[in-house]
């Protein structure tokens, strides 16, 4: 191996290495997200004092989350079983 091709390859090691810790960091970062996104939800759903409808906040939520997973439905209980 030459010191050009030597070169060559530890740049694409580097770089799919800080691609791969890039996406790490994201998963992260979503997760924390989710985690807090949660918490609200439920307290706007169990937990509320003013018991106002908070369905347009519900909604947003969920809109959030769908951007962030590609799933709407992320957050919802999934204890529930058809049959």
């Amino acid at each position: 191996m030459t010191k050009a091709e030597n070169r060559a390859a530890a740049k694409a090691f580097d770089e799919d290495r800080e691609r791969k810790r890039r996406e790490e960091w994201r998963a992260q970062a979503v997760a924390a997200d989710l985690d807090q996104l949660d918490k609200l939800r439920r307290y706007l759903i169990f937990d509320t004092r003013a018991r106002e409808p908070a369905r347009e906040l519900i909604d947003a939520i969920d809109d959030y989350v769908e951007k962030l997973t590609g799933d709407r439905r992320t957050l919802h209980a999934q204890n529930h079983s058809i049959g």
